[in-house]
């Protein structure tokens, strides 16, 4: 008889001396010191319904996922409890008849031909980590557990062996195993890959799949073949399962919203299954379009995304990046979190500011010309000027000379004051004093803090901070009137599209900070809200990146991820003046800014024909008219020059045809105005 035979008829005596001394060997069992049973498993971030975002490992890097018996799929545990311990359910932790067994065998053969251990003994073993062959070794497996059966259900047992059976290299536990070679939950496997993870503990590095896939595949046969035997699959079933493929490799286990995951993981260490508001279907859109969005682009262009739900502030998705990665766009910065210019995307808060004092009005007349204020001469994007033009026009063109002049009206401290409402961090450029300049995107904010905004403007003008864990119990803040909110989004909703992307009017805004370092994109309908940033991550500048060219298709195609058609923004509140300019108060017919004064007064403007306007091209040719100025005049159609050194201010310019044109005039000291008119 060999040497393991021998322990087995030693294991078997043992057994039988204890039925006869059953007090003693209940004192035995009692007295026994227990491995700790609270097992360190992987933290886990979790989407809104459950499934798995990010995992990590524990501390010496395994994969240990935390797993219940309601967790896995039932197939499973038959296979398993039949094909390792069929008497689970009715032992006391060490099964009798097969030690007898195995005893037995071990004598008719003169080797080890089948193993006694129960589930609860490998359970005693692996908390342990304890080996399988010194009968010492054994004698305090039994004895381990016994005295686990006596401490525990069958059901917080078989908990422990889901976590800690072993599954080649530095996987442990069914989960851990299912995700890495099938890259799912164990709730529903297949039969053929509930026998794969039934065979693998027996002999974990030599049945790896993904190093040794024929004796992985064989081993799954015997499991299949016995589970025949034993009735609980029929041949048809098993054979289908036969020729099912054995993975050959290990999966990356789930990886969305790394950036967040990381961020909830630090700011908790202790919470090992973080819930989040993650909407896990549409992270894995926008994660997939942010990619898209950069590739062609350079190996420096990143991107950052932000989806919201405005009702109620949570965060749907955050795309801190095109790729996780330490490459050259530097892909693990958050880039949903950093601190950028937000060029003009601030202007809807201005004007939302400007309306809720009663200063003005979508319809009130303001001035588009030169000033200097104290020093402080800011220009148009395209350095030209618009004359005196109406609030929704200066908003949607995105001005600058306006939004300026209603800073300087309504100070710059009351601007900052309205983002500390909307709880947003910012960070005002040395030496911290805020000046005009904050108006066109000269301070520093993130992306999800400026989606924070809209998405107040969006909830009629009540900030509330989004949120990605819980519910916010935080009341809303009011940050300006319903009135203002209301006729802020009616203006941005008309905003004509990017080309090529749907009529939908969706309520959006584009910026692009200095130096065209950052193209931001922000939008909402009546449910929804959007962000995108566009740059690099180091700040350097993006040669010919503009927020109305870049950043807004992809705001359009985010929005397309989320649902197909968009939610219809609210209609206007009952004390909304939906009035016409000559129809509105006096005060509220033309904004006067403090600085009036400084405004350059003679500067050209297109008198006629208005910006906007229809007009009738008459048989001599186009009536133009300009105010201000010093002449001579150059005229130009679409950039092309009709009119040259026109010493009236009055004069005719012939068309090639009608249609939609953009007229401008240069005067003798090269300050310009234009007017885009539609000639019929």
């Amino acid at each position: 008889m060999t040497l393991r035979a021998r322990w087995y008829f030693a294991l078997a005596v043992t057994l039988w001396v204890a039925a006869f001394a059953r007090d003693s060997f209940d004192d035995w069992v009692d007295a026994t010191e227990l491995p700790s049973l609270i097992l360190a498993t992987s933290p886990e971030v979790r989407a809104r319904d459950g499934s798995l975002l990010r995992a990590y490992t524990v501390a010496d890097g395994r994969w240990r996922m935390a797993a219940t018996v309601g967790e896995v799929d039932s197939e499973y545990l038959d296979l398993l409890i039949r094909y390792e311990d069929k008497r689970f359910y009715s032992h006391a932790g060490v099964d009798p008849v097969a030690v007898l067994r195995a005893f037995g065998q071990a004598v008719r053969y003169g080797r080890v031909v089948s193993g006694g251990s129960t589930l609860t003994m490998q359970v005693a073993r692996l908390l342990e980590e304890s080996g399988t062959g010194k009968v010492g070794g054994k004698l305090r497996q039994m004895r381990v557990a016994l005295a686990l059966e006596r401490r525990l259900t069958k059901d917080e047992i078989l908990n422990l062996y889901l976590q800690l059976a072993p599954f080649g290299g530095n996987l442990e536990g069914v989960r851990a195993a299912s995700f890495a070679y099938f890259g799912k939950e164990p709730r529903r496997l297949t039969t053929a890959e509930a026998a794969l993870l039934v065979a693998i503990p027996q002999a974990p590095e030599s049945r790896r799949p993904d190093r040794h896939t024929d004796r992985a595949k064989a081993a799954r046969e015997r499991v299949l073949l016995r589970a025949v035997r034993d009735g609980i699959l029929d041949d048809d079933e098993a054979q289908a399962a036969l020729t099912e493929r054995v993975p050959d490799a290990r999966r990356a286990f789930p990886q969305l919203a790394p950036h967040l995951a990381d961020r909830l993981r630090a700011a908790d260490p202790l919470d090992m299954r973080i819930e989040t508001t993650i909407d896990a279907a549409l992270q894995a859109k926008l994660e997939k379009l942010a990619v898209e969005a950069v590739a062609g682009q350079g190996e420096r262009l990143q991107v950052g995304l932000l989806v919201a739900d405005h009702q109620t502030g949570e965060i749907l998705a955050s795309v801190g990046s095109a790729g996780y990665t330490g490459d050259a766009r530097q892909g693990f910065v958050d880039m949903t979190q950093a601190l950028r210019s937000p060029g003009s995307t601030l202007k809807p808060l201005v004007y939302a500011l400007a309306f809720d004092e009663g200063l003005a009005h979508p319809e009130t007349l303001i001035d588009d010309l030169p000033i200097n204020i104290g020093g402080y001469a800011p220009q148009n994007f395209d350095k030209h000027y618009r004359g005196t033009v109406r609030m929704r026009q200066a908003l949607q063109m995105s001005l600058n000379i306006p939004v300026v002049l209603i800073v300087d009206a309504i100070g710059p401290a009351r601007l900052l004051a309205a983002m500390d409402r909307a709880a947003m961090g910012y960070e005002i450029p040395p030496p911290g004093k805020p000046g005009l300049a904050i108006a066109l995107g000269g301070l520093g904010v993130s992306l999800q803090d400026m989606v924070q905004l809209y998405a107040a403007l969006a909830r009629g003008g009540v900030a509330l901070p989004l949120h990605v864990t819980g519910e916010d119990s935080a009341e809303g803040q009011r940050l300006v009137s319903a009135v203002a909110a209301w006729q802020v989004a009616d203006i941005l909703s008309g905003m004509p599209p990017p080309p090529g992307s749907p009529e939908n009017r969706l309520a959006y805004k584009t910026g692009t900070s200095y130096g065209h370092r950052d193209a931001w994109a922000i939008g909402f309908d009546g449910r929804h809200v959007a962000g995108v940033w566009l740059g690099r991550a180091d700040g350097t500048p993006v040669p010919g990146a503009f927020g109305a060219e870049t950043a807004a298709p992809l705001l359009f195609r985010v929005m397309g991820r989320i649902k197909p058609e968009l939610a219809q923004l609210p209609p206007p509140p009952p004390a909304t003046l939906l009035l016409s300019n000559a129809q509105l108060p006096q005060p509220l017919q033309k904004f006067r800014s403090r600085s009036a004064a400084f405004v350059v007064a003679d500067a050209p403007a297109v008198d006629f024909p208005p910006d906007g306007a229809q007009v009738e091209l008459l048989p001599e040719g186009l009536l133009v008219r300009v105010r201000g100025g010093k002449a001579p005049f150059t005229w130009l159609v679409d950039g092309l020059p009709l009119a040259r050194d026109q010493r009236d201010r009055a004069t005719i310019l012939s068309l090639p045809g009608r249609g939609f044109i953009t007229l401008s005039v240069i005067d003798a000291l090269g300050r310009s105005a234009r007017a885009k008119v539609q000639v019929r």
